[in-house]
């Protein structure tokens, strides 16, 4: 069967898409490229890093090759199913004209708001699998008179490489005394769409986020391109004070304000994007989704952080985090044990309540990217040993921004260490799909009646918010009062686990 060149072209370089990682998420942005162009590669092997809306992760490549093209520089947000790397999976080949078309393409399509159909199978990151993509798109239709008109690779790796973004697939204004280009390489521009600002998919969006017209930005790029660095720059401009002859004329005799400061220059705005973006949306939907109650207890602690100070000479514990938060973890999910109804969900959609038989203890984490609540799975099932070593890891890896998506899905109830911080209690907003979190204040050194008399003892504010569709006040506060019994007598750790 002979085979055409177009058809060994598609064969040869293999394109690979930014991945759907299964856990809804529909864009990522790429934090660090550890390949270039002309690196060998082979399946399996972390090309990039990147950061979704829960974590920073790494993507591996599906085939053995050369690097051909880098689609999109350090610092660009791509949407799931687009190309953003493309492999030569037969270099010793020669020679051959690579699949430019496509890159136009997908950009065309990622910069389309209608939706459009998922392409092929998407690749696996590493640490978890792979799931069909929820996102369906429709095709674009063409515009009356324009052409489509591919992009040349070579033009869209150069651009992204210098960290700026490549020409988008349309032809640019022409200036009336530059020469015309030949009908084949600049196909003719309707009047509906004469004059469109130049800009890569990702800058549109940023733009749209912004609420910043690309047509009032000011290009700086190759060929007339808007960069990001030219939006943010309209955004300051836009945030700027009225020039003095467009403000208000001062009443003829008033006297100057004193102590008038021109604040504009001192501001700095960033764009939320990844897990802060994620963050937000999930406490606005919880907070105005689940109706919260918190409840409040102040509890003497001093045997339990004493039996801390014992525990970290266990030699059963050696080499473990041992820590007040692991005792406070371990009486929480004996509480809940106790009074297993409060492990639960609420089903909107099908009007259920979804009882629960095992414990994914969440623990909320402060990160450089953000809050993050990684979960430790079944870990009403698990030795105070193993709770020590799990939650270790946990913090371990949220440090390094590791946190993979699937360690934050599927908690059941949290626990946020706000004592770490000096601060007494709060009223902690829930996990969505959560039916309880509980927040652990600081210890400190405080006057108690302990045994008729007043004496100095460690004492913490514990609160605990929770789903009042789920959770009724009596039962609420029952938990509350047990985490609260455990702590102050640690040794029914025993008796009630």
């Amino acid at each position: 069967m002979t085979m055409t060149a177009g058809t060994a072209n598609a064969q040869r370089f293999r394109e690979f898409k930014m991945p759907d990682v299964g856990e809804g998420l529909t864009e990522a942005e790429i934090l660090k490229w550890y390949v270039q162009p002309g690196d060998t590669v082979t399946d399996g092997q972390a090309v990039c890093e990147v950061e979704t809306a829960k974590a920073a992760v790494e993507l591996p490549i599906p085939y053995d090759g050369v690097v051909h093209e880098l689609r999109f520089g350090e610092g660009v947000t791509v949407d799931v199913g687009t190309v953003i790397i493309s492999v030569d999976t037969d270099p010793g080949a020669g020679p051959a004209e690579a699949p430019a078309a496509s890159g136009a393409q997908e950009a065309a399509a990622a910069d389309s708001e209608e939706d459009a159909e998922p392409q092929g199978r998407q690749a696996v990151l590493v640490g978890y699998g792979a799931a069909p993509s929820s996102t369906k798109r429709r095709a674009r239709k063409a515009q009356a008179g324009v052409p489509a008109q591919p992009e040349p690779a070579s033009a869209g790796l150069q651009a992204e490489l210098n960290g700026r973004p490549a020409p988008a697939p349309m032809a640019a204004p022409v200036a009336e005394d530059a020469p015309t280009a030949p009908a084949s390489v600049a196909p003719a521009v309707s009047a509906a769409g004469a004059g469109r600002p130049l800009a890569k998919p990702p800058v549109r969006k940023l733009a749209k986020d912004l609420g910043i017209d690309l047509a009032t930005v000011v290009p700086t790029g190759p060929d007339g391109t808007i960069t990001r660095d030219d939006v943010h720059a309209a955004v300051g401009r836009a945030a700027a004070p009225a020039a003095p002859s467009e403000a208000a004329t001062p009443v003829a005799g008033a006297p100057a304000v004193p102590g008038v400061v021109d604040t504009a220059a001192r501001e700095r705005r960033v764009p939320v994007k990844g897990v802060r973006k994620a963050t937000a949306q999930a406490m606005v939907a919880s907070a105005f989704t689940a109706p919260h109650v918190t409840e409040f207890i102040t509890v003497d602690v001093t045997r339990t952080m004493k039996l801390v100070q014992e525990l970290k000479q266990d030699p059963d514990l050696a080499g473990l985090r041992v820590n007040p938060l692991l005792l406070v973890a371990k009486a929480f999910l004996v509480a809940i044990k106790r009074h297993p109804e409060v492990n639960a969900s609420w089903d909107e959609a099908n009007q259920e309540i979804v009882y629960k038989d095992y414990i994914n203890l969440g623990i909320a984490a402060a990160t450089p990217r953000g809050l993050i609540v990684p979960n430790i799975k079944d870990a009403g099932a698990k030795t105070l040993p193993q709770l020590a070593e799990e939650l270790g890891e946990l913090v371990a890896t949220a440090r390094e921004g590791k946190t993979s998506p699937a360690a934050m899905s599927g908690g059941t109830v949290t626990i946020t260490n706000v004592g770490v911080f000096g601060v007494d209690t709060g009223t902690p907003i829930l996990n969505p799909g959560e039916s309880a979190i509980l927040a652990f204040g600081a210890v400190k050194l405080q006057p108690w009646v302990h045994k008729g008399k007043v004496k100095a003892r460690q004492v913490t504010t514990l609160a605990l918010s929770f789903d009042h569709r789920l959770i009724d006040g009596e039962l609420g506060s029952k938990l509350l009062a047990d985490v609260a019994a455990v702590l102050e007598r640690p040794k029914r750790l025993i008796t009630w686990g």
